[in-house]
């Protein structure tokens, strides 16, 4: 589940950070490809909402975990025969949120308007920063506060309107003050963005941000038609307008969403497809049965119930790669008017207590949970920073001590009633209603008792931002900067802080470990940011999974890298060949 997961043999590099002095490069170890990790977030939804009380019924097991899982990454299109145009269809585990890359918070929409929405910068398949729309990685003045990035001449919106710096400096602009921006506490504490020509935007800072370009290969640097924008603000999602290989269509709620080739893309020559239309099946089985029919060619968040079978199918294949980000329970403290609007008290034992959630961590059994429920496929994580990591320390290494005994005692010593009762929110879909079922059964010993309300994908998003809930499942497919994965959900004020979370300390540790150039204090930094996390328990870290993604072998040139999105922009549709069959 996820809005927007690690371990053995993968993790990405971290790319080219910002800092006063100029560039942090990655290590040989981090270009390692069994260390690169992607992200997934979980593919959910359903129909609608409803609730299942049930009782423990999944009894958790231990398993010993299986081999180390080898990254696929990509199917290139090589020497194979291209045919030039046709409709791809993919198969999308659940509907994107609004198409807007200011406000979205769904990992689903980035699959979507990676295809029409090019950024300042991207990530490639070894982890690393390359430009895109800008032309270079940015220059940084000493002081820190000044950074300079050079973009593209050569480039035209999709509504033929050219692409300048003018156009970042809008963009950059509207993420720092739109109301119900999720870019704001990515793009850091911003003092002005000037565009110094046609070809050279200038960001003044007001102190030292490290993570900016890491944040601009990502929604925060797709960047917008000011014509669009200036035509209609508030309902640019509806019809979405960037330069991109691809162009919007049409969307279908909860159907589909098609986009089509834009004749204008500054590199059409190099685009196949006619169009792609993302087809929204919320079930993994039927996502997998409509891959082996060739109704659709590509399927994302195939179930670690269905893989193996799926990877042994006639002309099917399949991506893998590991996860930066985490899936996890959060927990609602002080979320009661909506994100982004100042916090209040909910009375409850969970919210107010941190030995409530201290013990509700302690009651869960991270490695029997994942290993029994996903066969091996996924990793138990207990933080938001992969193991292997430049920036991991002992204290984000480390994991809540399971032990039910302990939980009840603290549960007694908070003063409340055994079994606690609380109502968990999760998406509707199978494998995460089989995760939340285990999960259930296996608190009980440490004195819970969850009811689980099933909610389709869309509408928990919604439900989460507003801050109707007690508990909820959700997690987050990953950045290649740590601030990606922290700030944002555990700083006040924060664009994704749906837990309604907020302590100085807090603030303080995660603003200067965004100020700060050197990799080993930073990473001392976030560890005693996650220390205190485990105390506070505003999220609880379960799990990281891997982006498991299956395809036809009709079609070749689809990609999924570190960010977690499976990229089709130069996909094509190929002769077969002999070697498709298994």
């Amino acid at each position: 589940m996820s809005i927007d997961n690690i371990e053995t043999d993968h993790w990405t590099s971290m790319p080219h950070l910002l800092h006063p002095q100029g560039w942090l490069k990655s290590t040989p170890a981090m270009h390692n490809p069994r260390r690169r990790a992607a992200s997934l977030a979980t593919g959910l939804v359903s129909a609608a909402a409803l609730t299942v009380g049930m009782t423990a019924c999944l009894p958790i097991q231990p398993v010993d975990s299986g081999p180390p899982h080898t990254d696929v990454l990509s199917v290139p299109i090589g020497d194979q025969t291209i045919i030039e145009g046709g409709d791809l269809v993919m198969a999308l585990s659940a509907e994107p949120d609004r198409l807007d890359p200011t406000t979205s918070s769904s990992l689903y929409t980035r699959y979507v308007m990676q295809t029409m929405c090019q950024k300042l910068y991207d990530i490639d398949g070894e982890g690393e920063l390359v430009p895109q729309l800008a032309t270079a990685l940015p220059s940084v003045s000493e002081d820190g506060l000044t950074v300079t990035i050079p973009v593209r001449q050569d480039a035209t919106f999709a509504d033929g309107t050219p692409f300048d710096a003018n156009a970042v400096k809008v963009t950059l602009e509207r993420g720092l003050t739109m109301k119900g921006s999720g870019r704001k506490s990515e793009l850091g504490p911003i003092d002005s963005v000037e565009a110094l020509d046609a070809s050279r935007v200038q960001i003044t800072y007001q102190r030292p941000f490290a993570p900016l370009t890491a944040a601009l290969a990502d929604r925060a640097g797709m960047i917008l038609s000011p014509a669009a924008l200036a035509n209609d603000d508030a309902t640019f999602g509806d019809h979405p307008i960037c330069v991109g290989p691809f162009k919007f269509v049409k969307r279908v709620p909860q159907t589909s969403i098609t986009v089509a080739r834009d004749p204008l893309y500054y590199d059409a020559k190099n685009v196949h497809l006619d169009t792609i239309t993302y087809r929204i099946m919320t079930d993994s089985n039927i996502r997998a049965a409509n891959l082996r029919s060739g109704d659709v060619q590509v399927a994302d968040s195939i179930s670690p119930q269905d893989i193996d079978a799926l990877a042994q199918q006639r002309n099917v294949g399949v991506l893998q790669v590991g996860s930066l980000g985490y899936q996890g329970l959060t927990v609602n403290i002080g979320n009661t008017a909506g994100v982004g609007k100042p916090y209040g008290a909910v009375d409850t034992p969970l919210a107010r207590e941190a030995l409530v959630r201290q013990a509700l961590s302690m009651a869960i059994d991270r490695k029997a949970l994942v290993n029994t429920v996903f066969n091996n496929w996924y990793e138990p994580a207990c933080s938001p920073i992969p193991a292997t990591s430049p920036f991991t320390s002992p204290e984000s290494e480390a994991c809540p001590e399971y032990n039910p005994e302990k939980a009840r005692e603290l549960l007694k010593e908070a003063g409340v009633s055994i079994p606690y009762e609380a109502k968990l929110l999760v998406s509707n879909t199978p494998d995460s209603l089989r995760l939340t079922q285990a999960l259930q059964a296996a608190v009980v010993a440490g004195g819970f008792s969850l009811t689980i309300q099933p909610v389709e994908y869309s509408t928990l998003l919604d439900v989460q931002d507003r801050g109707d809930f007690q508990l909820l499942q959700l997690g987050w497919s990953g950045r290649p900067d740590p601030h990606g994965n922290m700030y944002n959900f555990l700083s006040t004020g924060g664009g994704n802080n749906v837990a309604g979370y907020s302590r100085p300390e807090m603030d303080e540790l995660l603003t200067q470990a965004s100020q700060t150039i050197d990799t080993a204090q930073r990473a001392k930094l976030y560890g005693q940011a996650i220390a205190q996390v485990q105390k506070d328990n505003s999220i609880i870290y379960l799990y990281r999974n891997r982006s498991l993604t299956a395809y036809s072998t009709t079609v070749a040139g689809i990609a999924t890298y570190s960010d977690g999105v499976v990229h089709l922009s130069n996909a094509a549709f190929v002769e077969a060949t002999q070697g498709a069959e298994k």
